[in-house]
């Protein structure tokens, strides 16, 4: 069924991402927004646009009869979630099908059981997925925590059922430690995501975390190869690159095939992210978790590919089969993305919200930069800190890197603190040009490195 009326459910960057790729496919977009976000890029940008609510994300992005109180009203057909917000609930997917419309993404079934990490673990060992040594389901009695935390050996992770972004992680190691974090990750995850369930895993010290990019059409799935984002702060992503320059051929086809057999196990309809831990020293990897999802770090995967995946992903909800064939999808040159947030990182990266006084974005070839700034525009402080997304490309790493720099360069934005200086510094590190790092990597960087 051909769309008409798209209406975006989210904001900021990826919201502008899919206004543009809703024009280039002949669709219409309604934009919602909270009262913060009245003058935003997004706003400006789509065909129309509905206030849904204040600034708090839980009165206006999180509050399902709104949004779809603004799809009746404008006479929406679909629905588009991006990522963050309501893009990952299984209920609000239902919601949007249940009252007539089309979801942008996976089934609320299939949203409901990749989303809890438990069962998407179990999910994935069906498939033949290696999993990580862990608990064998959900926590909730904390003596059997207790026992099973001795069993696995520390150190031990500590994770949420629910819910992402780094929410309701905390790091054991040893059983002292892990009787006193335990009931904090699950009171933080019941906080955040409503549901206190927790599981345990076995810690892999120097893990990379490479993820793989598939979309399906709810028969079959392909792969777009994989991303390697280790570079991270609190657990949350500040670099992304792709290819994953030290990972053996081998190992990145059984990766590849791993992903697709999950995806194709579930039925999987739409773009989605597989993550797992693979550990340089053993040539091992583990399946983590799915995200039922665009990703903020698509872009990469867009420049190594040339898939437009937000195009393919809105082809897909209007009914199409996979246009694409494995053998029709390579690898080509590599590609590099920088979040660039609006944080402090001389003041322990602070959020840093305000108005833009000036910008000046950088252009050539292979230079791209997803953002939802413009000149005077003001970035309100009850969202995520991202500003903007730098993606570079270039037929090698060295090239990309040294593309990346002049990029940095380049990029100005007056009138608050961003991370820029984290990414310059990043770029001409010896590590990291080297790719000689892992998921706790940026983390002891930032303790020998104060930036000022």
């Amino acid at each position: 069924m051909a769309m008409g009326n798209l209406l975006i459910a989210n904001r900021g960057e990826i919201a502008v991402r899919i206004v543009r790729a809703a024009r280039e496919l002949g669709i219409r977009t309604t934009q919602v927004y909270s009262q913060a976000d009245a003058d935003s890029l997004a706003v400006k940008l789509a065909d129309g646009s509905v206030e849904i609510g204040p600034p708090a994300a839980a009165k206006s992005y999180l509050n399902i009869e709104a949004i779809l109180s603004a799809a009746r009203e404008t006479g929406a057909d679909a629905v588009h979630p991006g990522y963050g917000f309501l893009a990952e609930n299984a209920d609000f997917a239902d919601a949007v099908e249940s009252a007539g419309l089309t979801f942008v993404g996976p089934r609320g079934a299939t949203i409901r059981l990749l989303g809890d990490k438990v069962a998407a673990r179990e999910a994935a060992a069906k498939a033949g997925v290696p999993t990580v040594p862990g608990s064998p389901g959900r926590i909730d009695d904390p003596a059997a925590a207790h026992e099973l935390a001795k069993g696995i050996g520390f150190p031990v992770l500590i994770k949420a059922t629910a819910g992402g972004g780094g929410r309701g992680i905390r790091v054991a190691n040893d059983q002292a430690e892990f009787d006193r974090l335990a009931p904090q990750a699950s009171a933080e995850a019941k906080s955040a995501f409503g549901d206190g369930g927790i599981y345990i895993e076995k810690l892999i010290e120097k893990a990379r975390h490479i993820e793989i990019q598939i979309l399906g059409d709810g028969e079959r799935a392909v792969h777009f190869f994989e991303r390697e984002c280790s570079l991270q702060r609190r657990r949350q992503k500040v670099w992304e690159e792709a290819p994953a320059v030290t990972l053996p051929g081998d190992i990145r086809r059984k990766l590849c095939a791993a992903a697709v057999s999950l995806a194709r196990s579930v039925n999987y309809r739409g773009a989605g992210t597989l993550e797992f831990l693979y550990d340089d020293a053993t040539k091992e990897f583990y399946f983590l978790e799915m995200n039922t999802r665009i990703q903020v770090e698509h872009p990469v995967t867009e420049f190594i590919t040339g898939v437009d995946l937000v195009r393919e992903m809105i082809r897909i909800a209007q009914g199409e089969p996979l246009r694409l064939r494995q053998e029709d999808i390579h690898l080509n040159g590599h590609a590099i993305e920088c979040r660039i947030n609006a944080e402090d990182p001389a003041n322990g990266f602070m959020p840093a919200p305000g108005a833009i006084e000036a910008l000046m974005v950088p252009g050539g070839p292979g230079v791209r930069f997803d953002t939802l700034l413009y000149p005077g525009c003001t970035v309100p402080p009850f969202y995520d800190s991202l500003l903007g997304k730098l993606i570079v490309w270039d037929d090698s790493r060295e090239s990309a890197l040294r593309r990346l720099a002049g990029a940095l360069e380049e990029l100005e934005i007056s009138g608050l603190k961003t991370t820029k200086s984290l990414h310059q510094a990043l770029a001409v590190d010896e590590d990291v040009r080297a790719a000689n790092f892992h998921t706790r990597f940026l983390e002891q960087w930032l303790e020998r490195n104060p930036l000022s």
